[in-house]
């Protein structure tokens, strides 16, 4: 099983300039996701989530859209054969969102999550990790992917941070300036890069999309339950192509034996 997420950048459109969203279905389209979590989809529920239905029509999936109250909707995909048998949205918990869909496999129900916290606080990213984990993620097959805007406990972020303006900075930093790793630890998961990941880890930025502030690091992630986790191989940042203009990340995609 094929598993992808992405962070499409305001919706796959820069406003007054670039439509990026064929070149979104286009690498969608190649890698051929059995399940894709996508965020910062703005726009996507105006018009009865007419740009929902076009993109997922474009890539062969049937889409759950979790709305925002900010305007950053998220979402979970599913290609057939698998179905969504329950879903539920975190549309004012979370400064972006989270969209919770359990999805029908052959072994049995996962839970996926596609996550978007706080891109600016610390603190309050932590906190959003924290409630996401104590309210959905129960049981043994559980994936959490999104832009989690947080950096990793275990690597060294010492170079990452220095190419990145002090403004920026700060949003990974504890007031007495160490590095602030509590979001992605909060979930208490297994981060399937550090067991399947192959090749340069960094999302951003990507080379003709934007995203100057982020320096180059990793902030999209695909979390795990052990039972998922020990599954997981084939994991990679997918570079080069449309990737490289699509967003201002890159979509990480891996293989899940389930």
């Amino acid at each position: 099983m094929r598993f992808m997420t992405w962070n499409i950048k305001t919706g796959g459109v820069d406003r007054g300039q670039r439509f990026r969203l064929p070149a979104i279905a286009e690498v969608i389209t190649a890698e051929k996701p059995d399940i894709l979590t996508l965020q910062e989809l703005r726009d996507f529920t105006r018009n009865d989530g007419r740009r929902m239905t076009e993109l997922a029509g474009a890539v062969g999936m049937t889409p759950f859209l979790a709305r925002s109250g900010l305007g950053m909707p998220v979402a979970v995909l599913v290609r057939d054969p698998l179905r969504i048998t329950h879903t539920a949205s975190v549309t004012w918990r979370l400064h972006h969102a989270a969209a919770v869909a359990v999805v029908s496999t052959g072994s049995g129900p996962v839970t996926v999550i596609s996550a978007h916290l706080n891109p600016f606080a610390p603190y309050r990213r932590m906190r959003e990790a924290r409630w996401l984990a104590a309210r959905y993620v129960r049981g043994d097959r559980v994936v959490v992917a999104g832009d989690l805007n947080g950096l990793d406990p275990v690597a060294d972020h010492t170079a990452a941070l220095a190419s990145q303006p002090a403004l920026f900075r700060k949003r990974h930093l504890h007031r007495d300036g160490t590095v602030d790793t509590r979001a992605v630890a909060a979930f208490g998961m297994t981060d399937l890069w550090t067991t399947a990941g192959d090749g340069d880890g960094r999302t951003v930025p990507t080379t003709q999309g934007g995203g100057r502030e982020f320096g180059g690091m990793r902030l999209d992630y695909v979390l795990a339950t052990p039972a998922i986790a020990t599954t997981a191989h084939d994991m990679r940042v997918l570079r080069g192509g449309p990737t490289e203009h699509a967003s201002d990340h890159y979509p990480v995609r891996l293989d899940l034996d389930i």
